[in-house]
C-alpha cells in the first residue's frame, strides 16, 4: 500500500513558502512607497515653480483668446494654461516614478502598463497642441468667411462662418486623435458621408433660399449699363428719378419720397424710360 501523503507537512511547506514571499516582498514595497512619496514631492515642486513662471510671462493671454472662440463659449469650457501645463508635467513626472516603483516590485505586468502609458502621454501632448493650433486656424477661416459674405450681403453669414469652423476643426480633431495613435478609419469614413450629405442639402436649401438674391445680383451687370442715375423711368406703375444702383436694388426718388426696387424687377416688368 502506497504511503499517503503528509498533509501537515505540505501545508507547512507552503505556509512557509508564503512568508518567505512576503517577507521578501515587503522591502520592495516599501521602496515602491518611498519613490512614490519623493515623486510625489518632486511632481508638485515642479509643478509650483511652472506654475508661477507661466503666470509670469502671461501665458494665459494665449488661453484668454481661445476662450472667445464662440464653440469653446458654448461648451462652458474655461482654458487656463497656467493650471492645464503644470497639471500635466506633473502627471508626467509622477508617471517616471511609478514606472520605477513598479519595477522596484517586480510585478511585470503592472510595469509593462504604466510603460505604455507613459510613452502615450508625449503622443498625447502634441495631439493637443496639434488641436489647439487647429482650432484657432479654423476660427480665423470661420471670421473670414463671416466678413466676406458680409461684405456680399450674402444671408446668414455667420451660420456659413459656422458650418466652415466645424468643418475644419473636424479634420483637425480626426488628425489629432491618429496623432494620438487611435484608429480613425471608421470616424474618416463617417465624416465624408456626413459631410457630403450637409453640403448637398445645404446647397440645395441655400440655392432655393438665395434665388433671389443671386438674381438681383445677375441682374445688375445687365441693368447697370443700361440705366444711370439722373434718368426718369416708369416701372410697374411707379415714376420717379434712378438715384442709384447698387448690386441688388434700384432707388428711385419720387415725389412721395424714395422707392427701393429690386434690380430683378426691371427684367419681369416693362421699364419705360421718360428722361
Amino acid at each position: 500500500m502506497r504511503n499517503l501523503p503528509n498533509i501537515t507537512e505540505i501545508l507547512t511547506n507552503i505556509f512557509l513558502s508564503l512568508i518567505d514571499q512576503i517577507i521578501a516582498f515587503v522591502p520592495k514595497l516599501v521602496v515602491a512607497i518611498v519613490i512614490l512619496v519623493i515623486g510625489n514631492i518632486v511632481a508638485k515642486i515642479i509643478a509650483i515653480v511652472i506654475r508661477k513662471i507661466l503666470v509670469a510671462v502671461g501665458v494665459d493671454k494665449i488661453g484668454e483668446k481661445l476662450n472667445e472662440i464662440d464653440a469653446i463659449k458654448q461648451m462652458n469650457i474655461e482654458v487656463k494654461f497656467s493650471v492645464i501645463i503644470p497639471g500635466v508635467l506633473k502627471f508626467f513626472v509622477m508617471l517616471i516614478f511609478i514606472t520605477s516603483a513598479t519595477e522596484t516590485l517586480g510585478v511585470k505586468a503592472l510595469s509593462d502598463m504604466v510603460l505604455k502609458l507613459a510613452n502615450f502621454v508625449p503622443q498625447a501632448l502634441s495631439a493637443a497642441i496639434m488641436l489647439l493650433i487647429g482650432t484657432f486656424i479654423a476660427d480665423i477661416f470661420k471670421n473670414a468667411t463671416v466678413t466676406v459674405c458680409k461684405s456680399f450681403n450674402v444671408p446668414s453669414a455667420k451660420l456659413i462662418g459656422n458650418v466652415v469652423f466645424f468643418f475644419f476643426f473636424a479634420i483637425i480633431l480626426i488628425a489629432s486623435l491618429g496623432q494620438a495613435g487611435i484608429n480613425t478609419t471608421l470616424l474618416e469614413s463617417t465624416f465624408n458621408l456626413l459631410i457630403g450629405g450637409i453640403i448637398l442639402a445645404f446647397a440645395i436649401g441655400y440655392g432655393f433660399a438665395s434665388k433671389d438674391i443671386l438674381a438681383n445680383i445677375l441682374t445688375s451687370f445687365y441693368s447697370k449699363s443700361k440705366y444711370r442715375p439722373g434718368q426718369i423711368i416708369q416701372v410697374d406703375g411707379i415714376r420717379g428719378e434712378v438715384v442709384d444702383i447698387d448690386a441688388t436694388s434700384l432707388t428711385l426718388k419720387t415725389s412721395e419720397g424714395r422707392v427701393y426696387l429690386p434690380l430683378q424687377i426691371l427684367q419681369s416688368k416693362k421699364v419705360e424710360v421718360i428722361d
